[in-house]
This record gives structure tokens, sequence and C-alpha cells, in this order.
């Protein structure tokens, strides 16, 4: 049997045998990367590499946000812009979930031959989706962020900069919005070196208006968000610029604009439950803000500095959680089962080494990255022990998101959902339910995160398993997986 994404509708082009000859010919055009044929490890190292370095230059240049306020405008500037990324996370992880559908699918079809029609056809539906939902999105958020804070217990000093900087940054959403999607669709040719370029453009022109509103103009967080809307735009621009002047199957033509039925259900069917995913976290996240709100805004100030550091391990390893989807989706368009086998370990040698690496590093120089957000010796401190608290485990759950990017690359995007739903959700409400802040310290918030992600793990790895039982039945020589 075969497990794919792409459902209800015969598969067209040529075949290959599994695990063809390394020098067969690649699919698509010339610039496009071969994931079906050759050595795995360097062309893992090829795809995440610059998307690791691209995403981590995404979110230094995010980080300045933070950092800037932090530094010039005080420490309840830095808890308004810190507590209010899970409310943003909460409301636009749908829309971007739909990016890992659109990556999916196109790498899907470049896996084959003679799907070129489908390919823009996804391509023009992913761009018009991101249009549209975003501007409502943008509306809808900007209209209800009072309430949204109020929902996660924004403390009263904090609450007037907070509802300021989510109002403008909702802005900003179709741009975001235009890139996720365009993004997606050159990373499913392999690409990930433009992306990169944009991002530096556009990251350097955050920094700069960050600092010129801030600091210049004592614009506080509004000019934070402004600098981020701005810069969204010029990165919306410059990936949409790249698509309309490409020569390959992913050329963009706002003339040829339009919902393709098939296209939207296809990608529908892998973003929609991955965006669920994306929010059944946020929802928790949001639900440990709350709790995290009700202690000081010291407290909110230091976690917002812990967890932003966290991001940075998040985005390095899960660069080999795309690698992981993009070469899994290929393969499996090309009947190349056994090289996803392959694929899944060496993304995890990967993410160990990096993650583990990396984590170590954070440890080693906890106060002086807080210190890098806020000088205030008690918010130092507060970030510092939600560091020694979480990072020791993150490996887990970088190790989950790998074996997530692979689960979906097969098409199984429903799993993750439900598995995460209780493995993550279920359980963080539970646990945060359970406490007593007024008599607990903060810790007993952050231990939420490490029993969950072993738990999400443990799951995770029993449905590969199953799922790995499956390829390797399908492969016309599986005793050769051994």
């Amino acid at each position: 049997m075969r497990t794919s994404a792409v459902k209800g509708r015969p598969l067209a082009g040529s075949r290959r045998g599994e695990d063809g000859p390394a020098g067969g010919k690649a699919p698509g055009h010339a610039g496009m990367m071969d994931m079906t044929h050759g050595p795995l490890l360097g062309k893992i190292l090829l795809f995440s590499l610059p998307l690791m370095a691209s995403n981590l230059l995404q979110l230094l240049f995010n980080t300045a946000d933070i950092v800037v306020v932090g530094r010039w405008a005080g420490h309840a500037s830095l808890a308004a812009v810190g507590s209010t990324a899970c409310v943003i996370n909460l409301a636009v992880n749908l829309l971007v979930g739909i990016s890992v559908g659109v990556n999916v699918v196109i790498a899907r079809y470049l896996g084959e031959t003679g799907r070129e029609a489908e390919i823009s056809k996804a391509l023009h539906t992913a761009m018009l989706v991101g249009i549209v939902g975003g501007t409502l999105l943008g509306a809808a958020g900007a209209l209800a962020s009072g309430w949204m804070l109020d929902l996660i217990s924004t403390p009263a000093d904090v609450r007037p900069l907070a509802l300021v900087y989510l109002r403008i940054y909702f802005i900003g959403t179709p741009f975001m919005m235009i890139y996720n999607y365009g993004a997606a669709a050159l990373r499913a040719e392999g690409d990930t070196s433009r992306p990169l370029v944009f991002l530096s453009l556009s990251g350097t022109l955050n920094v700069v208006l960050n600092l010129f509103f801030v600091i210049k103009l004592r614009m506080d967080v509004a000019g934070v968000a402004l600098a981020t809307v701005i810069s969204q735009g010029f990165s919306a621009a410059l990936i949409l610029g790249c698509l309309t002047l490409s020569q390959g199957e992913l050329r963009f033509s706002f003339r040829q604009l339009r919902v393709d039925p098939w296209s939207l259900r296809a990608m529908a069917r892998v973003g929609v439950p991955a965006g669920l995913q994306g929010c059944l976290f946020s929802l928790s996240n949001v639900v440990i803000q709350g709790a995290i709100n009700a202690y000081d805004s010291i407290v909110v100030a230091g976690y917002s500095a812990g967890a932003s550091i966290e991001n940075f391990i998040y985005i390095a390893t899960n660069s080999f959680h795309h690698a992981c989807q993009t070469f899994t989706s290929q393969n499996l368009g090309a009947r190349q089962r056994r090289r996803i086998i392959r694929t899944v370990r060496i993304c995890m040698l990967c993410t160990l080494t990096v993650g583990g690496a990396l984590s170590a590093a954070v440890l080693a120089f906890d106060r002086p990255l807080v210190g890098i957000y806020n000088s205030d010796p008690a918010v130092i401190q507060a970030g510092a022990e939600r560091l020694w608290t979480v990072v020791p485990f993150y490996v887990l759950f970088a190790v989950g998101d790998v074996l997530v990017g692979v689960i979906r690359g097969c098409g199984a995007s429903v799993a993750p959902v439900v598995i995460n739903l209780l493995a993550t959700c279920a359980l963080r409400l539970a646990w945060v339910r359970l406490l007593d802040t007024s008599v607990v310290g903060v810790v007993w918030v952050y231990a939420s995160y490490p029993i969950s992600w072993t738990v999400l793990l443990a799951a995770l790895a029993a449905f590969w398993l199953y799922l790995r039982r499956k390829l390797l039945a399908d492969a016309p020589e599986p005793e050769a997986a051994a």
C-alpha cells in the first residue's frame, strides 16, 4: 500500500525504482536540488544550513525588537512585547501551517515528472490564500487584541503597551503569509539560499528602523511594531519579485491568481492539521503565559527573555525538521522509500549534534545572554531560572520535531495533531490547572515543558515505527532495508 498525501487522483509521470542509480536524472529544472539520488548527508546539510542561517537571522532580527525595548524603554515594554508572542502565534499558526501543505504538495509533484501544470496551480492557489487569508486575519486580530490580552491576564502595567504592539503588528500579517508561502515553495525544490538573502535584507531594515523609531523618535513599542510591519512588507516584495522572475515551474504571475480546488484540498489536507498542531502548542503556551502573568512583571520579563533565547535552539534544529519533511515528500513521490529511512537517521543525528551543542552553550552563558535583554539583576535571575529548567531537555522536543517532519512528509498529517493534542496541550493544561501559583514557585510552571516533551517524543517514536514498517513493506526489496 502506498502512503501518500495526495489522494484521490492518479499520479502522472514516469516512475523510478527504489534507490535508483546516483547518476539518474533529477526531476524539474536544472537549478533544482536532486533529493532522490546520491549521498544524503551532503544534500541535507546543503539544504539545512542556509535554512538554519536564514531562520536564525530572522530570529536575531526579531529579537532586536525585544532587546531594543528592553534596553531603551524598560522592563514593562520588554514584558509587553514578549508576552504577546503566544497570542500572535495562536492567531497566525493556522494560516502559517498551510505553508507546510504548500511545501509537501509541491515537493511531491517535483519528485515526479510531468506535473508542471499542477505545480503552477498549487503555487498560485497558495499565494491567493496567503493574500486573502492574511488580510482577514490581520483585521480580526487587530479587533480582538484587547480580548486576547484579557484572556492571558496581562498585568495592568503591561496591557496598554501590549495592546498598541498587537494592533500594529497584525497589519503586517498579509506580508507574513506571502513570504511564508513563497519561501515554502522555494524550499520544495531545495532552494534555501535566496530566502536567506531576502531575510538578511529585510532583517537589516528591521533593526535600523527599530533603532530609529525607539531611540530617535521615542516611539516605544509602537516603533518596534511599525518596524516589523515595514520589514515584513519588504520581504514579501522580494519573494514575489523572485517568483515573478523565475523561469522554472515556480514562475508567479498575478494574472494566474486563482484557487484550484484540487490544489487547495491537497495543501489543506497536510497544512490544516499542521496549523492546528501549531495552534495547540500556542494554546498551551497561552495557558502557561496566563500562569506566568500571575507573578509580577519582573518574572514576565525574565520569562520573555528566556523564551527568546530558547527560540535560537529551536530554530537551529527546526531546519532539520524541514529537511526531513521535504526530502521525504520528494522521495515518496519518486518511490524512493528506503531513502526516507536514511533521511530520518541523518536528520536525527544532525539534530542531536546541533541541539546538544547549542543547549550546552546557552547554559554556560545563561546570565550574560539574559543580560542582553535587560540589565536588571532581578530580570536576569528570573531568565536564568527558566533556562536551567527548560534548556537541558530541549533535544527531546527537537528529535520529536524531526519525527513530525517525516510523518507529515509521508502524508500522515492527522496523527501529529492527535498526539500533540494529548501529549502536549491536554497534559500542559492539566498540569497548570493543578498548580496554585500563589503558593508554588514559577519553576513548577516551567516544568510543564520537559514533562510534555518526554511524553510527546515517546508517542511520536511509536507512531514512526509503525509507519516505518509500512514503508519497508511497500519497498520492492524489504530485506535490503535492514
